[in-house]
C-alpha cells in the first residue's frame, strides 16, 4: 500500500479550466481518456477518505478499491451545471460506496440491518468522543439516554451497538481495587446440560451439511469467492482474488454479491423443502 500512496502522490491536480474541458470531452464526445484522467487526478482524494474508515477492521486495500469505484461513479454522473468542482461532488459518491461495502461486510454479524442500526453504526463513536468517552467500556445510563435521544433510537440498541463496536474484553483484570481476584473468577458456569449440548451439536452439523450442499450448487469461481471472502476468518482481498482469476477487483466484488445472494436463496429454498417434508 505504501507504494500505491507514493505513486498517487505524484499525480498532478487539475486546474478548474482543465477539469471542465475533460468533463465536456467525456460527456459530450465519450472520450474515455478524459474520464481516466479525471479519475486518476482524484485518486488521492479517494484514498484520503478511505483512510478514515480503517477503524472498521476491513482490509484497507478493499476500502480503497470501493472508494475508487465511488469515484468512477462520480465522474460518470457529474455535470458542469452543478456549479461545484468534481472533488466536492465526488466526496458523497466515495463515502456512499465505502459505506455500502462496510455494511455488506459486517452483515455477517447482523450489524446495520435497519436504518436505526446504520445510524448508530456510523455515529456512535463520534458522539461518544464529543461526550468525552474514549474508552471501550459500558456506557452509563445518562450517556445511553443522551445518545438515544440525539439519534432517535432505542436505548437498548445503543447499549448493544456499543458492545459490538467495543471489541473483545479481557476477563483477566482485577475485579476490584483490593485483592487478587479477577473477573473470570466470578463467572457462573453457564454450560448447557448434556441433552442441550447434544442438540446444539446436531443443529450445527445440520447447518454445516446444508451449507456444503448449497455451496456445491455454485460454480467454481463463485464458490471460491464465497469461501475465501465470506466464510473465513482471514478473507482475501478483492485484488488477490482478481489476480487469481485474471479479472478486475470490481468484477470480484460483483461476483461476491451475486454469489452471496444466490447462496442465501438456495439455503432458504432447501429449508422450505425440509419443512414441507417434515409437515
Amino acid at each position: 500500500m505504501v507504494a500505491y500512496f507514493e505513486k498517487i502522490k505524484k499525480i498532478p491536480m487539475l486546474s478548474e479550466e482543465e477539469e471542465k474541458r475533460l468533463v465536456t470531452a467525456f460527456h459530450e464526445n465519450g472520450d474515455l481518456a478524459a474520464a481516466q484522467k479525471l479519475i486518476t487526478s482524484h485518486l488521492r482524494l479517494a484514498a484520503k477518505i478511505a483512510l478514515t474508515y480503517r477503524r472498521y477492521g476491513l482490509p484497507l486495500a478493499d476500502i480503497i478499491s470501493e472508494a475508487n469505484i465511488g469515484l468512477m461513479q462520480a465522474v460518470k454522473k457529474f455535470d458542469l451545471t452543478k456549479n461545484v468542482r468534481l472533488a466536492t461532488y465526488a466526496i458523497w459518491w466515495i463515502k456512499a460506496s465505502i459505506n455500502d461495502f462496510i455494511l455488506r461486510s459486517w452483515s455477517l454479524v447482523k450489524i446495520g440491518t435497519v436504518a436505526a442500526q446504520k445510524k448508530l453504526f456510523y455515529n456512535l463513536n463520534r458522539i461518544k468522543a464529543r461526550l468525552g468517552i474514549y474508552e471501550n467500556k459500558e456506557l452509563d445510563p445518562s450517556a445511553v439516554k443522551s445518545i438515544a435521544n440525539e439519534l432517535v433510537v432505542d436505548e437498548k440498541d445503543v447499549v448493544e451497538m456499543n458492545r459490538r463496536l467495543g471489541g473483545d474484553k479481557s476477563l483477566n483484570v482485577a475485579a476490584g481495587d483490593e485483592g487478587e481476584d479477577e473477573k473470570i473468577d466470578f463467572l457462573v458456569d453457564g454450560r448447557q446440560n448434556i441433552e442441550a449440548s447434544l442438540a446444539a451439536k446436531e443443529e450445527k452439523q445440520f447447518k454445516n451439511k446444508l451449507l456444503r450442499e448449497c455451496l456445491e450448487c455454485l460454480n467454481e469461481r463463485e464458490r471460491y469467492v464465497v469461501m475465501h471472502r465470506l466464510l473465513t476468518e482471514n478473507p482475501e482481498t478483492l485484488e488477490e482474488i482478481g489476480v487469481k482469476f485474471g479479472i478486475s477487483r470490481e468484477r470480484v466484488r460483483q461476483i461476491e454479491k451475486k454469489s452471496f445472494d444466490k447462496l442465501s436463496a438456495l439455503v432458504k429454498e432447501r429449508l422450505l423443502e425440509i419443512e414441507k417434508k417434515a409437515a
